[in-house]
Order: C-alpha cells, then sequence, then structure tokens
C-alpha cells in the first residue's frame, strides 16, 4: 500500500503528520510508502512559501519518505486550474503512475478541499484509489460544497481532523464516512515542532493579548471602512482582559491604514501596542507570548489555541460577518457560526451536543441538497428558537426558500410564485394553457377531417 498525501496548507499537513504519530493511519497491510505531494492554493503562487522548502516545517517533511510537488508537474498551471477533460485521465493516470513509480492499484489518496482541483481531479484520476480527507481546519465543520460523483464518494472512508472542537463532528464528506479525530495532545506536539529554532520574536513577561487581524474586505464580505471597525472592536474585546501589551498579527495582505487604525484604538485604551509580520504561527505565537488571551474575527487559530493550549479567546464582529456573508452557502459560514456560538458572552452553545445541532442546522441551510439528511435536525433546533436567535445564524429568506420553522409567513404572490414539483405555479398554469390549446387544435383537426 502506498500513501499519497496531496496537501496544500501547513495546518493541513500538521493534522496528517500527528495522525501518522498517533497511529490512526496505519493500514492493517502495512505501507510500503509515503509521498508528500504538496501544492500552492494561493491566488500567485510564486508569492507564497510553499511546503516543499517551507524551513519551519522541515520535520514534518521527514516523516514521509519522498516528496513530489504537484508544481513540478503542472507548472505553469496553477493547480486549482488544473481540471482535464474525462477521456485524458486514463492517459494521466498511467503517466502520474510512471512519474511517481506507483502501482495505481495499491493506493491511498488523502487530500484537502475534495470540491476542487487539484484534490477533486487526483479523486478522479486514480479511480482504484481509497480516499481519506484530511482536515482543513474550521472548513472541515462545513458540508460539502458540491455533490461529488458517486464513484469518488463511494470512496471516500475517513475524514481526519484536528479535533480542535472536542465533541462537534464534521460535516465535510459522506454521512457513512468514518470520523477519525486526532488528539490534541498529538497535534499540539506537532505544531511545537513548527516552533524550533525560531527565533524572530520573544515576549517579554508582561500581560499581553494576541489579535489576529483578517482581510475580509478583500474577499468582499465587507468595505474597507467597515474592515477597520471590526479590527477595532478586535482591539476593545482584548482590552477587557485588562492587558499591558497587545500584540498585533495583521493579515499579510492588510493594508498598512488597518494596522494604524488598531495601533490608536489600543493607545485609546492606554494599552502598548506591538505589531508582528513574522513567520511563526498564530497559535505558537501565542505559546511564545505566553498570551493572556487569543482574539480574532473567526480564525481557526481560536478554538486550536483554547483546546490545546488552554487559552482564553475572544471574537468580535462576527454577527455582522454572518449578516453579510452572500450567498448564504458561503463556505465561511460555517467557521464564522463555530466561532460566534463558542466566544459568545453567556453562549447558548457551551454544551458540544447544543453546538453540533447547531452546526447541523447551519450545514443544511447552506447545502440542503448535499446534506438533505440533516434537515430533521434543522427543524429541531428551529423551533426552540426565538426571533432574534434564529435571525443571527438564518436568514428569513433561506428558511422561506427550505420551509423551515420560522420562516415568514407566506403571502399571496409568494403562494402563486412557489415551486411545487420543481416548476413554480404561475409556469405550471402556463403550461397547463398551452397543453390544452394543442388538444382543442387536434380535436377542431379531427373534426374537419385533417
Amino acid at each position: 500500500m502506498t500513501q499519497i498525501f496531496a496537501v496544500h496548507s501547513a495546518y493541513g499537513l500538521a493534522t496528517a503528520a500527528a495522525a501518522l504519530d498517533a497511529g490512526l493511519l496505519d493500514p492493517a497491510g502495512g505501507v510500503a510508502e509515503r509521498i508528500l505531494v504538496p501544492f500552492t492554493s494561493s491566488r500567485v503562487p510564486e508569492t507564497a512559501i510553499g511546503l516543499a522548502v517551507d524551513p519551519v516545517l522541515v520535520s514534518l517533511r521527514a516523516r514521509f519518505d519522498r516528496i513530489e510537488p504537484l508544481e513540478d508537474l503542472l507548472g505553469p498551471l496553477h493547480p486549482s486550474a488544473w481540471q482535464p477533460a474525462d477521456a485524458d485521465l486514463p492517459m494521466l493516470e498511467r503517466l502520474l503512475a510512471r512519474a511517481w513509480h506507483l502501482d495505481p492499484h495499491g493506493l491511498e489518496l488523502f487530500v484537502q478541499s475534495p470540491q476542487v482541483a487539484p484534490a477533486r481531479t487526483l479523486m478522479t484520476l486514480f479511480p482504484r484509489a481509497r480516499i481519506t480527507i484530511v482536515g482543513d481546519g474550521l472548513m472541515t465543520y462545513s458540508p460539502m460544497r458540491v455533490r461529488l460523483p458517486y464513484a469518488v464518494a463511494a470512496r471516500v472512508e475517513r475524514v481526519v481532523h484536528a479535533d480542535v472542537v472536542p465533541g462537534v463532528r464534521p460535516l465535510v464528506g459522506s454521512p457513512a464516512a468514518e470520523i477519525v479525530p486526532v488528539p490534541p495532545a498529538s497535534f499540539a506536539a506537532v505544531l511545537r515542532e513548527t516552533d524550533a529554532g525560531a527565533a524572530d520574536f520573544e515576549g517579554d513577561g508582561v500581560s499581553t493579548v494576541l489579535v489576529l487581524g483578517q482581510y475580509l474586505s478583500a474577499l468582499g464580505l465587507v468595505t474597507p471602512a467597515e474592515e477597520i471597525e471590526l479590527q477595532r472592536r478586535l482591539i476593545d474585546r482584548a482590552a477587557r482582559w485588562s492587558p499591558q501589551c497587545i500584540v498585533f498579527k495583521p493579515h499579510p495582505a492588510a493594508p498598512p491604514l488597518v494596522t494604524a487604525a488598531v495601533r490608536a484604538r489600543a493607545t485609546a485604551h492606554g494599552v502598548d501596542f506591538i505589531e508582528y509580520r513574522g513567520t511563526l504561527a498564530a497559535e505558537m505565537l501565542a505559546e511564545r507570548l505566553d498570551a493572556v488571551a487569543v482574539v480574532a474575527g473567526f480564525s481557526t487559530a481560536l478554538p486550536t489555541v483554547r483546546t490545546l493550549f488552554g487559552r482564553a479567546i475572544g471574537s468580535a464582529g462576527n454577527d455582522t460577518v454572518l449578516a453579510a456573508l452572500t450567498p448564504f452557502e458561503n463556505s465561511n459560514r460555517i467557521p464564522a457560526t463555530l466561532v460566534d456560538a463558542l466566544t459568545r458572552d453567556a453562549t447558548p452553545y457551551a454544551d458540544p451536543a447544543r453546538l453540533q445541532l447547531l452546526i447541523d442546522a447551519v450545514g443544511y441551510a447552506m447545502q440542503p441538497e448535499v446534506a438533505g439528511h440533516l434537515r430533521a435536525r434543522a427543524e429541531e433546533l428551529l423551533v426552540t428558537l426565538d426571533a432574534d436567535e434564529r435571525g443571527r445564524y438564518f436568514t428569513p429568506q433561506r428558511l422561506a426558500e427550505l420551509r423551515l420553522p420560522g420562516a415568514p409567513a407566506e403571502g399571496a404572490l409568494r403562494r402563486v410564485l412557489r415551486p411545487a414539483g420543481g416548476v413554480g405555479m404561475v409556469e405550471e398554469w402556463r403550461l397547463s394553457a398551452i397543453g390544452a390549446g394543442r388538444r382543442v387544435a387536434r380535436a377542431w383537426r379531427a373534426i374537419r377531417g385533417r
């Protein structure tokens, strides 16, 4: 058995490495070879440090027998654009098997982001390979964005994920897939390896809160002015711990104007402010600082530092983000929902079972076809929520479209236009009228003997 790990993020690589350390990926017949196939999902790959060369990941790469960067075969084609014609897949299977020295009959394929290329291409290209999905942070808790072809979906056997929200089951993959949580202790040990030898920043022992910036305006989720206001709200949230210092780690692509705004807000609170633009992962930066708390929007780092390292966490602005996300099935919705539910004051979702119910309900509302098995769970939650709580996580329009509890009452026009059996009533009347007209015409021709 040869295992191929096609991953694009350091978080996914760490998840795979921790699962290997915990013995979770050892097949019954043993493994002949483990091959790491890294690729870059950045829009401009040339500006990113690839997994194959990133110096902080050297010990993680050492867990694999060899490395075969996907860009070495695809370049200059971007990995996400690799969508060959179906007729070319058998040829590509033979070519890749030859290039990577593989036996196509004895493969297990580990992929991130299975809905899109290149993961989806690899799953289709190797039609005999067993498939395991490797979690990619909080996105793992979202349902699939598309329905995979049966020939692919039937081979998805497992979902391996870092268990950073204990008690909550991810929705990615098929309902029949085995969920394999990576123990927090194993994942924490792997993350600590990425800190070995780094010396670009050290804490000075004062009470510190780490604030992580996001760049939502670049995604079109908020305006630049709203972005700055959200960042200011993060500083206000951090100030509730009364720290002596706030360390701000901005998004790498965020403009200096954002940092200037949050610096001014920290100064207004009478708190020292330090900007960090180094290479340390947020989780390891929090450890270096021995941070009192970590504050962010809906970053995966929040549940990670809480579960793995026991740090307090806080958030702000997710109510605004949830209201702004369009369309409803936007893939950021589940991460924002999870972090919002985990960090709200007096949250009603402290119980993992209740949080699971919320994630199942939002997941169904996002993808009612792919996650149709969760409809009863959505109804179970919605009948218990008041209007304000429903409005926080569900839009009236979406509830009405899916005819879920709490949907606004339908007006006469809505009832007329609502599809019945896949066809709107107005269209049904139009087609019925056309059919009746044709029947009358046929009868008239019969009467006239034509």
